[in-house]
């Protein structure tokens, strides 16, 4: 064991856990706590303040995998394991968690974690298992079976781990491996606007996934195991897609499920597509197009959170589907402001010329204003939290999903995804109007293409115009149109689409300079096919008196001039040989 002194950062949501494990640990000699905190975000600030002065500061991450409570904040605490490892590949990091569940853990050890200890760990055990983590070793408590991969030393043939056990493991792994492949497979098969090619790619690796899922089970698993374990249907070898939609009809209110997992899936395959490229490949500028990729993809985390966080509180609110409609605005209005909280730290300053200006504070005051121009617009709102809250069947493009379609989990996906985005604008949209041109804020969080005073002035042009646009021009035709438009992550950016939805009553409601669009286009439909059928006819008229009419004539005038300067050059040709015959 080396006799460094051992320096962590603690991330856990108990404050009083928190507090309890700092005392602790300041008994302990050559341990130090250098930061504890509640939030993967502020997590992150302090680790990039740190290592600009000093790498070395830190040498072990302590974290809670979520609130350990709901399956959605551990998926997203997996995230930010897969997001941290990437960033500081050379950290140590220990599980301190109250989570037992093997497929969490097996996750948590292919995605990069090296050690893990269940809460209540006896506090000498505890600080071995730090110190031999931040030594560059791994440390899995031995009382649990989670831990147990096909790579682990613990699979060895002894006395103590019957063949059965050590198979079932071999088994549970690898389908572990393969479902994690599969989510992501089937996540890109969802995407919009897919080329063909990838499609029918993609759409062969799944069959190969759920081929070798199928033979997983049928290889690792006895007669009589798989009569006590009652294998599901989900590991039969693939159906035929008449048969499995027509199972899947017979299946469903057997099958429906609970809003958590609704929820999870959907988080999971959100969290999935935020890994892909986050530029903006739309004609349309969105206010996030101002941040580098690692800040937008760090900001619509952060908001994901907050709704996993937003939800289970409405959940345990026990709230009625009645009251969502009016709470609406109020729910964006508060996921807003936690995004913002949490994105910027709620105690952040930033000098402007010799004033300490609070970030949030001066942020927070343009609520109305965010309001107004982009989170009271965000669409399809309440139908998504009555997806996710109670499970109510998703009617879009006038068509009816039920809860557990791939087509509601798809569309839903969109909604969310649209979601987030907008609350991101939201976000930056109030830092673009007070702190845009200041160079720490441009160096902490902007995009190299957008840095120059010049730069970010045009670039608050664009937004500028595309309000003015959208409030008087694509707005209101696309109230005319009966749609909205939505901004998805696809694989070569955020791209847009649109949905089909009544919106009758918004149009009634407009007036002046919208109104007059929605006239103009109304009166372009009703002219147009007239209109059209004019010009056709008079320019076939235009054509046919250019070619027969005029074209002809100008042909016999030219024919004539011809003939003529034909006829003059052979009575020159007589009058010389007159003149030249002998008199």
């Amino acid at each position: 064991m080396s006799d460094r002194p051992l320096k962590l950062l603690l991330i856990d949501q108990d404050p009083i856990f928190r507090l309890g494990l700092r005392v602790a640990l300041e008994a302990i000699p050559n341990l130090e706590a250098i930061a504890v905190v509640e939030t993967d975000t502020v997590a992150l600030q302090i680790l990039a303040e740190i290592a600009e002065k000093d790498p070395n500061q830190v040498n072990l991450v302590v974290l809670e995998l979520g609130n350990s409570r709901s399956i959605t904040s551990q998926q997203l605490g997996l995230q930010f394991c897969r997001q941290f490892r990437a960033l500081y590949p050379n950290l140590p990091i220990l599980l301190l968690s109250s989570v037992q569940e093997q497929g969490l853990l097996l996750a948590a050890k292919s995605i990069g974690v090296n050690g893990y200890c269940p809460k209540g760990t006896p506090l000498p055990e505890l600080v071995a298992a730090m110190q031999e983590v931040a030594d560059g070793g791994s440390y899995w408590f031995q009382d649990t079976q989670a831990i147990i991969t096909p790579n682990s030393p613990l699979l060895t043939l002894n006395s103590s781990l019957p063949f059965s056990k050590l198979r079932n493991n071999f088994r549970l792994s690898g389908i572990a491996n393969i479902d994690t492949t599969l989510a992501a497979v089937t996540v890109q098969l969802q995407v919009p606007g897919l080329p063909l090619l990838d499609r029918a790619i993609l759409a062969g690796q799944r069959r190969e996934l759920l081929a070798a899922r199928w033979l997983l089970n049928r290889l690792l698993v006895s007669p009589q195991e798989r009569r006590e374990e009652k294998i599901p249907v989900a590991d039969q070898p693939p159906l035929t897609p008449s048969l499995n939609s027509a199972l899947q009809q017979t299946q469903t209110v057997s099958s429906l499920l609970s809003p958590g997992t609704v929820q999870s899936a959907l988080f999971t395959s959100c969290i999935t597509k935020l890994q892909f490229p986050l530029i903006n490949v739309t004609d349309i500028p969105l206010e996030i197009d101002i941040f580098r990729e690692d800040k937008k993809r760090e900001l619509l985390y952060l908001i994901l959170q907050e709704l996993a966080k937003q939800l289970d509180e409405l959940r345990t609110s026990k709230i009625d589907i009645n009251q969502l409609n009016e709470l609406k605005n109020t729910l964006l209005s508060d996921l807003w402001q936690a995004a913002v909280t949490d994105f910027f730290g709620k105690f952040s300053r930033i000098k402007v010329v010799n004033c300490n200006i609070e970030i949030v504070n001066l942020l927070l005051q343009n609520i109305e204003i965010v309001q107004k121009d982009i989170l009271n617009k965000i669409p399809l709102v309440y139908e998504l939290y009555s997806y996710l809250l109670f499970q109510t069947e998703l009617n879009i493009d006038n068509i009816s999903y039920p809860v557990v379609s791939t087509e509601a989990k798809s569309q839903a996906l969109m909604i969310l995804e649209n979601l987030l985005i907008q609350v991101g604008n939201g976000v930056v949209q109030p830092l673009l109007n007070y702190l845009a041109d200041i160079e720490e804020i441009k160096q902490n969080f902007y995009g190299r293409q957008l840095i120059s005073t010049r730069e970010i002035e045009r670039f608050r042009n664009d937004l500028s115009w595309k309000y003015r646009l959208k409030n008087y021009i694509t707005e209101p035709k696309a109230v005319f149109e009966s749609r909205y438009e939505l901004f998805v992550i696809a694989p070569r950016g955020i791209a847009n689409t649109s949905v089909y939805a009544p919106r009758n009553q918004e149009l009634v409601k407009l007036s002046n300079i919208p109104l007059v669009v929605t006239l103009l286009l109304e009166f372009s439909d009703a002219i147009a096919p007239r209109l059209k059928s004019l010009v056709a006819f008079v320019g076939n008229g235009i054509v046919f008196i250019l070619t027969q009419i005029v074209g002809r004539g100008l042909g016999l005038i030219g024919r004539g001039i011809l003939q003529g300067i034909g006829s003059v050059s052979s009575v020159e040709k007589n009058l010389r040989r007159n003149s030249d015959r002998p008199k």
